[in-house]
């Protein structure tokens, strides 16, 4: 134990070092520059680590990987070129459609629920909670700190099934048989995509608390003046709240449902470790896991790669846009 936290703080102190000296030699030579080029192109040397950083492992890698689309497999040396192969095949597939339609389903329901549930929640907690209200929220947000896996390990023993006659240890399922009813495989019962819905609970409960605490900040930031304007206008509580609060807290709604919606299109653990895409329930984060490693079509895991990227790239345009909007409005 001793041994670790030593390698840990030299590590960081190495790191923080290495980073002091890189900047003090990016100094020195911008001072080595005429007078009138140096305060032009100082800025620019202390943004250079910065953007050296994105250029090798963002922009980098992303190219690569669109290449890579376009290959049978990625190899040493790499398989020959094959187009739109991948990507018909996958699209052509009835499994990878019905993929496409789960993340769908998660991209049209989770974030959604999210706001709301984090409204809902930050109203309660505000109003409820006048004593307690940081332990309350406390409370909500400790999901949060919990990952992915760990929150899969602890919904498997909510949603564990075992066969009639034996005991069971699922929560749900012990409540059943508590009333002398039959235990019930949730997580294999994909009628109408009931056990992808019961995976999307669990996304629920991590991210309502993050919800939460941004929706709640913003509410706490209307100003009181607009507030008792409408009260005195004769307007009650419901209309208050929703055509004088809302509104004003839009942009912190926008902003919590395009987080959520990123993070929903990226999901991969929940599925993993719960049913690893079985009974109906797989999603494209996971898909490209097992056409990586499981398949081992780095081709086909490139395409889907890319099609994730292609889909992510405009919401993450619009929210910039929306984030300068509301900066330029202030």
């Amino acid at each position: 134990m001793l041994e670790k936290t030593l390698t840990a703080f030299v590590t960081v102190l190495a790191g923080v070092g290495a980073a002091l000296a890189l900047f003090w030699i990016l100094n020195k030579v911008s001072e080595l520059l005429p007078a009138k080029y140096e305060e032009r192109l100082k800025p620019w040397f202390y943004i250079l680590p910065a953007y050296a950083a994105i250029a090798i492992f963002v922009l980098y890698p992303a190219v690569q990987t669109v290449i890579y689309s376009f290959k049978t497999k990625v190899g040493f040396p790499a398989e020959d070129w094959v187009g739109l192969k991948n990507y018909q095949d996958l699209l052509g597939s009835d499994a990878f459609r019905g993929t496409l339609l789960n993340t769908l389903l998660w991209i049209a329901f989770v974030p959604a629920a999210v706001v709301v549930l984090g409204l809902l929640v930050a109203v309660l907690a505000d109003r409820l909670a006048t004593r307690g209200e940081n332990a309350v929220k406390t409370l909500i947000f400790m999901p949060m700190a919990i990952s992915m896996v760990g929150a899969a390990v602890v919904w498997g023993l909510v949603y564990d099934y075992r066969p009639p006659g034996r005991p069971q240890v699922g929560l749900l399922n012990g409540i059943l048989d508590g009333f002398g009813a039959g235990p019930v495989a949730w997580l294999q019962e994909n009628t109408l995509h009931f056990n992808s819905f019961l995976l999307m609970v669990m996304l629920l409960w991590m991210n309502v608390g993050f919800a939460m605490v941004l929706l709640s900040a913003a509410v706490k930031g209307v100003p009181t003046e607009t507030l008792e304007a409408a009260r005195i206008d004769g307007a009650n509580e419901r209309s208050v709240y929703f055509s004088v609060v809302l509104p004003q807290i839009k942009g912190t709604i926008v902003t919590v449902f395009i987080t959520v919606l990123i993070g929903v299109m990226k999901v991969f653990d929940i599925v993993f470790v719960m049913t690893n895409g079985n009974f109906d329930t797989n999603i494209i984060g996971n898909e490209f896991y097992l056409q990586f490693f499981n398949n081992n079509n780095q081709g086909a895991a490139a395409a889907i790669a890319v099609m994730l990227m292609l889909a992510v790239i405009p919401i993450m345009i619009y929210q910039v846009r929306n984030f300068r909007a509301e900066e330029a409005a202030r």
